[in-house]
């Protein structure tokens, strides 16, 4: 077999960690296909199935498995050494944030942060998957959750609300059906919603339906069937209200309940000392803080800021 190329494990220990070709090539500065063809090259000069491919990415066979743990330390060991010897730029901020957010909120505003900041430079990954601050070359994320991340500094920007939110195009399907009873129009499934639309239930009367119309694995996915006119969808208000306020959603009702969840801005420790850090956390908190007074008007049954 020869000595394997050390790029090629190299390679093969960021597709395993990460689980997403994607997001590996993104990392490595490389095409999809390119690396796709080197885990390949992998595999047969192993003579091993390393990888399951499937449509939402990759997972570990037991020789992958293997082979993670035998070498993967290593790398650490080398990153760790080496580590010492970057020279972090304080001008430029790595970002990870979840696709909603990222599009819907903070894409908008950083015209803002250039104008006041017009050196900084950033650098937006887009992301449903959790930042692993300890592999990633990323400074700092925007999360939505509760805001129990271990061992991260974790700030709770604004809260979130929900309501069942439609196309203008299903309003004129159900014509003449009250938009109270919702357990007589389509409803749109998202991933774990049978809880939240249980939770909406249980606010605001009635019971949850036995089955959705459709059912989606995906926030973005949902959110486009609900543009089209599949059916009706529980909008996350701080995602929708761009959609709502250019007319392409309507809130059905006038009721808003509020979850749990909620933003936060997450960083490690390393992060701190960012000047770039510090200058968009200033800049964010602000932004926050507006944001929340806009919504306390938008919501009817609010009872003041988040």
């Amino acid at each position: 077999m020869g000595k394997l190329p050390l790029g090629l494990l190299q390679q093969f220990v960021l597709v395993a960690r990460l689980g997403n070709l994607s997001r590996a090539a993104a990392q490595a500065n490389l095409t999809v296909s390119a690396l796709s063809h080197q885990m390949r090259q992998l595999e047969e000069r192993l003579e091993r199935r390393l990888f399951e491919r499937g449509p939402r990415g990759v997972t570990l066979t037991v020789d992958g498995c293997s082979l993670l743990e035998a070498v993967g330390e290593h790398f650490d060991g080398i990153e760790h050494a080496l580590s010492r010897y970057h020279q972090r730029r304080h001008d430029a901020l790595t970002l990870s944030a979840s696709p909603g957010i990222m599009s819907s909120w903070l894409v908008p505003r950083l015209p803002r942060l250039v104008a006041v900041h017009p050196d900084l430079e950033l650098s937006l990954q887009s992301s449903s998957a959790l930042v692993n601050f300890e592999r990633e070359p990323v400074d700092v994320g925007l999360r939505y959750g509760r805001g129990n991340w271990p061992g991260l500094h974790s700030e709770r920007l604004f809260g979130e609300w929900i309501a069942p939110v439609a196309a203008p195009a299903l309003l004129m399907r159900m014509e003449g059906v009250d938009p109270r009873d919702l357990w007589r129009w389509p409803l749109l499934g998202e991933p774990n919603s049978s809880t939240r639309w249980s939770d909406w239930f249980g606010s605001t009367g009635g019971t949850p339906p036995a089955r959705y119309v459709a059912q989606f694995d995906s926030l973005d996915a949902l959110r486009h069937a609900a543009l089209e006119g599949l059916g009706v969808a529980l909008g996350r208000m701080v995602t929708s209200k761009s959609l709502i306020d250019a007319g392409r959603l309507q809130v059905l009702g006038d009721r808003y309940l509020r979850v749990e969840e909620a933003y936060w801005l997450v960083y490690p420790p390393r992060s701190q000392e960012h000047r770039g850090l510090q200058l968009f956390r200033e800049w964010l908190l602000v932004e926050a803080e507006d944001y929340c007074r806009q919504m306390s008007a938008f919501r009817p049954d609010d009872t003041g800021v988040d």
